[in-house]
């Protein structure tokens, strides 16, 4: 029986561990063929020489499926062609991009420094726009040239980035803008046969296991909630011809349970009918703050 993604040709970043490495082996096994892209580096973006793309790609072919590696940085802007082309060169075609890659350096904001900013925005937020917007611009001559698109792009925001975290402010921004660049993706690109939607994670990974282990830790007998492995069912039915209706959600999935965000809306207003002056302001702001609905707590205020 042929798998969800049969034939379909996916690039997935950060693929060597953890979320990505889950993604790739759920994708081979419906039938997808992979690019499994991983720089290699630790969780706070150091080089630490190893190649674990190298691993997953053998994993792969192992078990049957078909896939190659590829050891570019995401926020390179030439490395990232280098990631769309690897899909090309090998596979002939390229259908979807899982952008996953990424790493933290959590500080509390008195203590974040330019260069630990700079470092994050760089490889969240810059990433999920060097790969995208090399595999659009193939896709967008695709379709120039007469040729059926139906194309996916997968981006991973987070809950840090939509209700935020405390001790992780670069990493909560990045998440943050990477959730509305998603929203403008859906919006802009649907005219040439593409889809955008997000992730936002839970799940044991290199990253939040240095945050939370005490909430993570699988506990023996139990269904595993944690389980990178839990979210690669939805990655695969997003990245297959069946999701084509999709497109502009932002989705959490947090062991069996399904979630769609609901993102930021209009709440509560009062119209003065003229321009307000500062003294009155203070009284009607008390009244329509106890109008909104409590939000969700920022992640580490509780």
């Amino acid at each position: 029986m042929a798998g969800i993604c049969e034939g379909r040709v996916v690039v997935v970043t950060g693929a060597g561990r953890g979320l990505g490495r889950a993604y790739a082996l759920g994708l081979a096994a419906e039938g997808a063929k992979v690019v499994v892209n991983d720089l290699g580096v630790g969780t706070h973006g150091d080089d630490t020489q190893e190649r674990p793309a190298d691993e997953v790609v053998a994993e792969i072919r192992a078990a049957g499926g078909v896939a190659v590696a590829n050891f570019d940085d995401v926020a390179d802007w030439e490395g990232a062609q280098r990631i769309i082309q690897s899909a090309i060169d090998a596979f002939g075609r390229l259908d979807a991009v899982v952008n996953n890659a990424g790493f933290v350096r959590d500080r509390m904001f008195v203590s974040c420094t330019p260069e630990e900013w700079d470092a994050v925005i760089r490889v969240h937020l810059r990433g999920h726009f060097c790969v995208t917007r090399h595999a659009v611009d193939y896709w967008r001559n695709e379709a120039k040239a007469g040729r059926p698109v139906d194309a996916r792009i997968i981006n991973t925001s987070s809950g840090a980035g939509l209700q935020g975290s405390v001790g992780q402010s670069s990493y909560a921004a990045a998440k943050a803008g990477i959730a509305t660049l998603t929203l403008v993706q859906a919006a802009e690109l649907a005219r040439y046969g593409i889809t955008a939607n997000g992730l936002a994670p839970n799940a044991r990974t290199r990253m939040t296991m240095t945050a939370f282990a005490d909430v993570m830790t699988p506990v023996e007998g139990q269904f595993d909630i944690f389980a990178p492995e839990n979210t690669a069912p939805l990655v695969a039915w997003l990245v297959s011809e069946k999701s084509k209706h999709c497109t502009g959600q932002i989705f959490e999935l947090i062991g069996g349970t399904i979630r769609l965000a609901l993102g930021w809306n209009d709440g509560p207003e009062y119209d003065i009918g003229r321009r307000w002056q500062p003294e009155e302001l203070g009284e009607k702001i008390t009244e329509l703050l106890a109008e909104r609905p409590a939000p969700k707590p920022v992640y580490g205020t509780q």
